[in-house]
């Protein structure tokens, strides 16, 4: 793998490849939080013949939307470059790691195969403060919220505004090739909201498939669901007939 980060700090990414004779003109593009944990959802489209550009999300470019968007358009560069720029794309996003590519994801509609949202943060502002928190050690968990929602409050101009409008672009996707949600009922998430949201992209000709557990972890539906996640995630990406023959055999 080859790792990288900017001098300006903005961003970090990572770069897992399959053995030289096999590299695959597929890019799984995974947005995330918690990139120590990445390495199980590496492994798993490897097996499928992808490489991974794993890009980490930071908790203060979701906490000062601004910063997001700079992040967003860094990305957008990176997979612009002439060394990613004729790859087609497969995004899996993790919690709020979705709203800081999909703010970008326009200029991309052609490329993008598909996309896996898990555990996307979703619903009204209480809901959001809830996510920021699911990104912090569980001892922190609750305070993070809650001085979340009192920060988003003194800010809303610059933040729960930003927020309501990635809500609505997330609503009005111009990407409008296959996705597949993973969530879970008792995420203090908005998951109604969201399956509100997967109602209205079917009425808009979208193929959306989702996996709902009661009871789950927030961004750790495989760590506990391993089969099922497994399974479905799987079924998805050979429906997009991304994976090339030798990793299917």
């Amino acid at each position: 793998s080859v790792s990288i980060s900017p001098s300006s700090g903005m961003t970090k990414w990572q770069l897992w490849r399959l053995p030289f004779h096999l590299v695959s003109s597929n890019l799984c593009v995974c947005c995330c939080a918690r990139p120590k944990a990445i390495a199980k959802y590496c492994d798993i489209y490897i097996r499928n013949g992808f490489d991974i550009l794993v890009v980490e999300s930071d908790l203060s470019q979701f906490l000062w939307p601004r910063w997001g968007l700079e992040y967003g358009a860094h990305v957008l560069k990176l997979i612009e470059s002439e060394r990613f720029s004729q790859r087609p794309l497969l995004v899996h996003a993790l919690s709020i790691g979705g709203y800081q590519f999909n703010q970008r994801c326009k200029e991309l509609t052609k490329r993008i195969r598909g996309h896996i949202f898990d555990s996307l943060v979703m619903g009204l502002l209480n809901h959001m403060t809830v996510g920021v928190g699911k990104t912090m050690s569980p001892w922190l968990e609750s305070l993070v919220s809650r001085t979340s929602l009192l920060y988003f409050r003194a800010f809303k101009r610059q933040t729960a505004d930003y927020f309501n409008l990635g809500v609505s672009v997330f609503w009005n996707t111009p990407v409008t090739t296959p996705a597949l949600f993973f969530f879970s009922e008792n995420d203090a998430c908005d998951y109604k909201s969201l399956e509100e949201m997967i109602e209205f992209w079917r009425k808009r000709g979208i193929t959306v498939e989702f996996k709902k557990w009661e009871k789950s972890i927030h961004a750790g539906h495989l760590r506990t669901h391993p089969q099922e996640y497994l399974f479905t995630l799987e079924n998805f990406v050979q429906s997009l007939n991304m994976v090339p023959m030798k990793a299917k055999m």
